[in-house]
């Protein structure tokens, strides 16, 4: 019995040729389904959560792009007619933690449309980006006028589990 390993043999195995071709294939698979994922990851930043959440919603960092976030975190004296006021080491861990989860580094396949519409533009507001405009274009600008909504960046008042980093359609119930 020759064991002497034949490579010829091996290769002409119907089988081995499918694993050898099907294995990057399914690697490939498992990697796009990672960057395929249209929520958000959870916000993980306690500062964050405590320091932003005091007063608004937990925005998730991949819905705008870094730059947007350098800014904002560079004007909080300003931010938004408010004086912010957060120590410095808290400031500077808040914004490590938006730039290394900013549009530019979510798996969020949203993320990724979000920075392509862009184009360039660096808005402060959420609300101000070419693709969620969009998302929202057939809404009439009187539904975020609505006590139980109050403004285009009360994300929850509609998307009921934007929280969790999900703002699929299906989820959506707009208050009266």
């Amino acid at each position: 019995m020759n064991t002497k390993f034949n490579l010829m043999q091996l290769l002409a195995n119907p089988f081995i040729i499918a694993a050898f071709c099907l294995s990057p294939a399914y690697a490939d698979d498992k990697q796009k389904e990672k960057y395929e994922r249209e929520s958000f990851s959870a916000i993980t930043n306690e500062t964050y959560k405590q320091e932003c959440g005091a007063c608004h919603f937990n925005y998730q960092p991949g819905l705008l792009a870094s730059a947007s976030w350098e800014k904002l975190i560079n004007t909080l004296p300003f931010h938004f007619d408010e004086d912010v006021s957060i120590d410095e080491k808290s400031v500077n861990e808040i914004e490590k933690y938006l730039i290394e989860n900013s549009a530019e580094n979510s798996t969020s396949k949203r993320a990724r449309k979000i920075l392509h519409s862009l184009k360039g533009q660096v808005p402060l507001r959420i609300s101000e980006t070419p693709y969620i405009k969009e998302k929202h274009h057939e809404l009439n600008l009187s539904v975020f006028d609505r006590p139980s909504i109050g403004s285009r960046s009360n994300c929850i008042a509609c998307h009921t589990t934007a929280e969790q980093g999900d703002y699929d359609d299906d989820n959506v119930k707009i208050p009266k």
